[in-house]
This record gives structure tokens, sequence and C-alpha cells, in this order.
């Protein structure tokens, strides 16, 4: 039981630091961003932290219901591990680099791996499956903001 305990606050913590060592790469990025031109259904600043650590500890227990799944699941947990890559670029190549066309083809390769581990996750684990739908449908919105930012701030 010890063992299953350590587990799970390890399956959370993967994706909790992921995403606050991005958030701390990128707070200077966040000036920059307060200034931009946003779309209409962009929500306040305030909610994407909140809306991330909800996302990222869905992530975390979904992770935590393959692993101990006692099925195989190591292309699961390899594309788990890309989409988390890919997460924690996206936040640099969009504020830091400020590379918002390039941020959004970026976003939709992230978008397919969310899809891809979404679905090995569901054979694996349905309610680890599910748990990923949140996450999935935030970046589907993040990919409609991302690319609208671009539009409306290009030069």
């Amino acid at each position: 039981m010890k063992k299953q305990w350590k587990l799970f606050v390890l399956c959370l913590a993967v994706p909790l630091l992921t995403g606050g060592l991005s958030a701390l790469l990128t707070q200077n990025g966040m000036k920059t961003f307060d200034t931009l031109t946003k779309p209409r259904l962009a929500p306040p600043g305030w909610l994407f932290p909140v809306v991330w650590t909800i996302l990222y500890i869905l992530m975390g227990i979904a992770s935590y219901l393959v692993i101990t799944s006692g099925k195989p699941n190591r292309s699961a947990i390899i594309a788990y591990a890309l989409q988390l890559i890919f997460n924690f670029f996206w936040s640099i190549i969009f504020f830091n680099l400020e590379l918002y066309l390039f941020a959004f083809i970026w976003l939709i390769a992230l978008w397919l791996l969310i899809l891809v581990t979404t679905y090995l996750f569901y054979q694996i684990s349905e309610p680890a499956g599910y748990l990923m739908i949140p996450y999935l449908l935030w970046v589907t919105f993040a990919g409609y903001l991302n690319l609208s930012i671009y539009l409306l701030n290009k030069a």
C-alpha cells in the first residue's frame, strides 16, 4: 500500500512539476502577452493557472491508473511523456520566443499526441481515458486562442 501511495504522488508530481517549471520559465513572457490583442472568447488571465493545475492533476491520476492497471502500457506511457514534453515547450515557444504561428503548429502536434495518449489510456483503463478528455478540450480551445492571437497581432 505504501508503494502505491508513493507512486500516486509521483504520478501527480510529474505533470504538476512540468507545468510549474514551464510557468516559471515563461513568467517574463506574460508581460508581452498582456499587451497583445486577444479574441473575444479569451478568458481572464487568472483562469489559466487554475485550469492548468486541474488538468495536470487529472493527467497525473490518469497516468497512475494506467501504470497500476497491470496491463501492458509502454506505448501509452511513451505517448504520455511525449505530450508532456510538447506541452512544456509550447509555452516557451509561445510566450518567450513569441513565435505564434510556429506555436500553433506545435500545438497541433501536441493535440495529436494528447489524442493518441487518450486513446491508448482508454484502451488500458476507461477512466484514465475519460480523465484526459478535459485536457484535449482545453488544448482545442488553446488552439483557437493561439491562432487568433497570431492573426490579430501579425504585423
